[in-house]
């Protein structure tokens, strides 16, 4: 696994001031990169994952059985499991920017409240996404919406703090905690194709056919280049 390291000077020199981010990038695969936990003593990082090969990821408690291990192997796709919650998500090189975002507890941006801990790092995508031209943006500052297919599909369904443009979720946004503080996994989809995903995952003709209908508008996905979402995400993360 590969990378390299921009950013991290601190912001300002008066004290107390906060730091700003650090932003490193990685070329590796799915599987590697979800094993990382929370580090013992978190700063704030920004962390670009970039897949080396598709990768089926499945959440913490959903069924291996949703997987069609036929169709995975015929189609070269690792299957992979995170460790924080929701429906599969399909990670292909160039489908998707990944970005993890870690805080440390002690940080003005915690919060203790799983509902609404999200809600900052939404706000900075949603005007990430206005500064490169996306009109329309929206956060999620509501309950979690669930749908017929949201079990399944983790792009089927609206948590809080995930961004939406027209309706359709862009940015999905799942998080893994400790008591020293938080891994935000973000994905900024560049292309949705519901057909991809579901063709991997253990449904009969009629009801996977019926999934690739149902899901057509649930999300949609932006050609921006990585380079240029991650700039401008940091450019509106809270300093």
């Amino acid at each position: 696994m590969s990378g390299s390291t921009s950013g991290g000077a601190s912001g300002g020199g008066e004290p107390g001031a906060r730091p700003s981010w650090t932003v490193t990038w990685a070329t590796g695969s799915a599987a590697a990169f979800h094993a990382r936990g929370v580090p013992p003593v978190p700063t704030r990082e920004v962390e670009v994952l970039q897949v080396e090969r598709p990768a089926l990821v499945l959440g913490s408690t959903q069924p291996g059985a949703d997987a069609d291990a036929a169709a995975l192997e015929a189609a070269g796709v690792a299957l992979v499991r995170r460790r924080s919650g929701g429906g599969a998500v399909l990670l292909e090189p160039g489908g998707a920017t990944w970005v993890d975002v870690v805080l440390p507890a002690d940080d003005p941006l915690w919060s203790d409240d799983v509902g609404i801990a999200f809600h900052w790092l939404g706000r900075a995508w949603a005007a990430a996404l206005a500064q490169l031209g996306v009109e329309g943006t929206a956060v999620h500052e509501g309950t979690l919406r669930t749908t017929r297919w949201s079990r399944l599909v983790c792009f089927a369904g609206l948590g809080p703090g995930e961004v939406t443009v027209g309706g359709a979720k862009v940015v999905g946004i799942a998080q893994r905690r400790t008591r020293a503080g938080a891994r935000f996994q973000c994905a900024l989809l560049h292309r949705w194709d519901p057909a991809a995903i579901t063709s991997l995952l253990a449904l009969g003709a009629d009801a996977r056919a019926q999934a690739v209908t149902d899901l057509a508008s649930a999300a949609t996905g932006f050609d921006v280049a990585p380079d240029d979402a991650v700039n401008a995400l940091v450019d509106h993360l809270p300093r």
